[in-house]
């Protein structure tokens, strides 16, 4: 699969602490060859994310996707659930 990264990601990115880069790295290389392994809870949101998919890497830690075709996901945003949802 082919992974492209929106400027917002990039930016909360780059504020991970190096542990949660590497799990989301790890998580990531799981990801590009079996996106929907149950490892990654990946599921669909609703609301205000509605249209975007979630997987998780650790904990509360989130990250946001748009699957633009079967062979390519845009990630647009990384955090905490709290970070993500506002609650």
């Amino acid at each position: 699969m082919r992974l492209t990264y929106h400027s917002q990601f990039k930016r909360q990115y780059k504020k991970l602490r190096p542990a949660q880069r590497q799990r989301f790295a790890q998580v990531l290389a799981l990801f590009k060859v079996q996106p929907y392994h149950p490892d990654l809870y990946n599921h669909p949101l609703t609301g205000n994310w509605e249209g975007h998919r979630s997987i998780s890497f650790g904990g509360d830690w989130r990250a946001h996707y748009i699957l633009k075709n079967r062979d390519e996901a845009l990630f647009v945003a990384i955090g905490t659930h709290s970070q993500l949802y506002g609650k």
